[in-house]
Formats: structure tokens, C-alpha cells, sequence
């Protein structure tokens, strides 16, 4: 059975919780697709072209531990905007959307690019201030001592850029539900999640 699910959003509005949470639900295979992202901007840092580094990428590179501070996040959306980048991950990606036994993909552009024949999507957002606190909150505990006023204005400057990149810009896809998670708990949006994948299911 093939059944992919794209889930899409800006940064900290909570798709990477729910895409895992969905997929533990209903058993597929899940792929954080930002994290291909992350790897590519973590070497860039490094030292690495990023077409280079994006075309070279190995399974290994994606530890999510590894590639979640700050400066990879604003790395990651600086590589993102760059079209050979892009165009380089994007077989890895469809073949994992197609893999037997379904799968859930998350990240910016997999409902509208990587997989806009999906058979469910999602669109999960927030308000920029509740995302901002959010990503605060998850910088501090790893031991960041970065101000709330520095996360909103980085989380401000990756949505235009997000979504006003000439390549596959982020929006929501014309069929995709979407999931405001600002007023919600985890568990609330889950819920919301998986109700709307089974609608899809069920048709």
C-alpha cells in the first residue's frame, strides 16, 4: 500500500511534532525533510559548497541532534533558496514518498513540489509570536542565551525568506488542510491532524 501524507509550515509552528506523532498513528515511515536542509547548510558552514555538499549528501549527515542550533537553521534557509540545492535532494525525497507501506513527509515545499499528487495534506502554522516563544523556549533548554526579541526577529527573517524565494516558495498547497496550532495543545493538534489524514483515508 502507498499512501503519503506532505505535511508543510514555517518554522516552530509544530509540523515536525505532528508529522512524527502521525506517523507513529497510523505505523508509515516518517522524513524530516528539513533536516536535509540542516545537513547541507551545517557543511556549508563548514566549508563545503553547498551544491556540493546538497549533491553528496549522505544518510549519515542527518543527526538531528547535530543540526539543531540556530545558526544551522539560518544556514539551512540560505541553502534552501539556492535551485541546484533543491533540485539535488529532490529524488531523495520522492523516493522515500513512495515507498510501500506509506510515509510522512514534512517541510516547506512537499505538498505543493515534492509530492502535490499526496493523498492527504497539511498546512500547520502559528502566529509568528507564538512560534518565536516556542523556538525561545527550545533554544534556552539546550543551554542558548539567546533573547526572545532575537528568535522573533530570526523566525520573521526566515519567513520572507521562506516565502518569497523564486524556488519553490513556501504557501500552503490549494488542496491542503490547514492547522493553526496557536490556540492548541500538542495533544489538540494531533488529534485535529489525524482526523483530517482519516477523512482522506476514508474517501
Amino acid at each position: 500500500m502507498r499512501f503519503t501524507i506532505a505535511i508543510d509550515g514555517p518554522a516552530a509552528a509544530g509540523k515536525g511534532t505532528i508529522s512524527k506523532a502521525v506517523a507513529q498513528h497510523f505505523g508509515f515511515a516518517h522524513l524530516d525533510t528539513g533536516l536535509l536542509y540542516r545537513a547541507v547548510g551545517a557543511q556549508m558552514l563548514a566549508g563545503v559548497p553547498p551544491v556540493e555538499a546538497a549533491q553528496t549528501l549522505q544518510a549519515d549527515a542527518l543527526d538531528a541532534a547535530k543540526l539543531r542550533s540556530a545558526d544551522v537553521a539560518q544556514a539551512a534557509s540560505k541553502v534552501a533558496a539556492i535551485p541546484e540545492v533543491r533540485a539535488a535532494l529532490v529524488d531523495f525525497q520522492r523516493a522515500f514518498a513512495s515507498r510501500a507501506g506509506g510515509a510522512v513527509l514534512d517541510g516547506r515545499d512537499i505538498g505543493t513540489v515534492i509530492c502535490p499528487e499526496a493523498e492527504a495534506k497539511l498546512f500547520v502554522t502559528a502566529t509568528p509570536e507564538v512560534r518565536a516563544t516556542r523556538r525561545h523556549l527550545e533554544l534556552t533548554a539546550a543551554g542558548s542565551s539567546t533573547d526572545y526579541a532575537t528568535v522573533l526577529a530570526d523566525v520573521k527573517e526566515r519567513d520572507a525568506r521562506d516565502m518569497n524565494r523564486a524556488d519553490a516558495p513556501l504557501r500552503p498547497a490549494a488542496d491542503a488542510v490547514v492547522l493553526d496550532t496557536s490556540q492548541l495543545s500538542i495533544a489538540q493538534a494531533i488529534a485535529q491532524a489525524i482526523a483530517a489524514i482519516s477523512s482522506k483515508q476514508q474517501r
